[in-house]
């Protein structure tokens, strides 16, 4: 199996409806339009990611599930794109390939989240 495209030139799947980096339709729908709902998951999401990101430095046994939690945290706020690198690195981790392009687009993904997050939180 190809490794994915580096982060930046991930096309997003027909079912994201949105090419921003957080398709903030969905995760108003996740939020149920809540703003202060909104606001605890995006700081949770932060928190998380930074606690997994440190976790999968290391290179536990549990790596693979650690980037599958993240992969499924990263759905439920609509960030798709960084989905889609946890998915190919939790593939290769699982695969035995090698970890450093998908760690790095996984990074680099998080770094630009993170952004948009810290955007919609000074908006909030």
């Amino acid at each position: 199996m190809a490794p994915p495209p580096p982060f930046d030139r991930i096309d997003s799947p027909l079912l994201v409806p949105s090419e921003a980096t957080i398709d903030v339709n969905h995760l108003a729908r996740m939020t149920l339009g809540d703003r202060a709902l909104r606001r605890e998951v995006l700081v949770m999401f932060l928190k998380q990611t930074k606690d997994l990101l440190e976790g999968l430095a290391a290179r536990p046994a549990e790596a693979a599930a650690l980037a599958h939690t993240l992969k499924g945290s990263a759905r439920a706020i609509g960030a798709f794109r960084l989905a889609a690198c946890a998915e190919a690195l939790e593939g290769a981790i699982r695969g035995g390939g090698d970890l450093s392009p998908p760690m790095a687009d996984l990074k680099a993904g998080i770094a630009e989240v993170g952004g948009s997050i810290e955007a919609i939180l000074a908006q909030s």
